[in-house]
């Protein structure tokens, strides 16, 4: 079975900065030395019957004052097909927004940009450079990795609104929007704070839903819960499903941070089983339930990251 991880980080801590992997910075993680060691492309093994086809690499805070070093590394010693989502910020001036456009569009790997948005993505996407940034983005074809929380409606709302202005824009959804995990087992309807969260998520993930040029990947669970259950993750995922279809939805690992929870052989083992575990009986009403499991497999874990990240150009 062919993969294409749409979601993973390599690590380069003897010529990248990483300050967010050095201890004395936040997170402030108790098992982030776990992660903070150099990752290379021969870390990420597969064994049969599954094979890892190519990657997207994300920005991973190597050089975000010169994003293009991450860039320039990964070209030099990546030998499996591979797409990179580089850092750039768009707060810059448009001026210096559009030269380091420009200079990261030298490398063939790059198909996009990230700027985390987070906490911020209300007051990011107010500022005028922002919108003016993305419109550059989409001018040259790229993709926008969007990641920020889904429950943050005015966001949502305004986002919405940038993407309707700038209609060829293209968006991809990191971390499936942090939903938060609930498992059915443990789904308390007397938690309050929970339910509000999870239904302006829901809400959020519906509007969204609407743009598109907008496709959502499903990963970062550890990030939420170390030790998350496969039912609650099939619970999101199904969600994902219900209102962007089979063919906006993408599964991927989040590699190193996975490591957190499960090896990468054991990740991938996981995603595949609970896929197996979405039946007709309990796939969404918009999903097409005539679609085999091989096929919604093939959909979510190969084909839908290889046309999004244009491996096919």
């Amino acid at each position: 079975m062919k993969i294409i991880d749409p979601h993973l980080h390599l690590f380069n801590l003897d010529q990248g900065d990483y300050h967010w992997l050095k201890a004395d910075n936040p997170p402030f993680w108790p098992d982030k030395s776990i992660i903070s060691k150099n990752f290379i492309e021969q870390d990420l093994t597969l064994n049969q019957p599954l094979h890892l086809a190519g990657f997207v690499h994300i920005e991973a805070g190597f050089d975000n004052l010169n994003p293009w070093r991450e860039v320039a590394w990964l070209e030099q010693h990546c030998r499996k097909p591979f797409r990179t989502i580089a850092f750039l910020d768009l707060s810059l001036e448009v001026s210096a927004f559009k030269s380091g456009l420009n200079k990261l569009k030298q490398f063939s790997s790059v198909v996009g940009i990230r700027h985390i948005f987070d906490d911020d993505a209300l007051a990011l996407q107010v500022l005028t450079q922002v919108k003016e940034n993305l419109a550059l983005v989409a001018e040259q074809a790229l993709l926008f990795e969007l990641q920020m929380p889904l429950d943050n409606l005015a966001a949502v709302d305004k986002l919405i609104t940038i993407a309707a202005d700038i209609p060829m824009l293209q968006l991809i959804i990191n971390h499936a929007g942090w939903p938060t995990l609930n498992s059915t087992e443990n789904n308390t309807e007397n938690n309050t704070e929970i339910n509000a969260k999870n239904s302006a998520w829901l809400t959020g993930l519906q509007c969204l839903s609407q743009v598109a040029n907008c496709a959502i990947k499903c990963s970062g669970w550890e990030m939420s819960d170390r030790t998350y259950q496969l039912d609650a993750i099939k619970i999101v995922i199904n969600d994902c499903l219900e209102y962007f279809g089979d063919d906006r939805v993408m599964l991927a690992s989040n590699f190193p941070l996975c490591l957190f929870s499960h090896s990468y052989q054991g990740y991938w083992q996981n995603q595949i089983k609970l896929l197996k575990q979405l039946d007709s009986h309990q796939r969404s009403k918009k999903l097409n339930k005539q679609l085999s499991i091989d096929l919604l497999k093939e959909k979510l874990c190969y084909s839908n990251a290889q046309r999004w990240y244009k491996f096919d150009n």
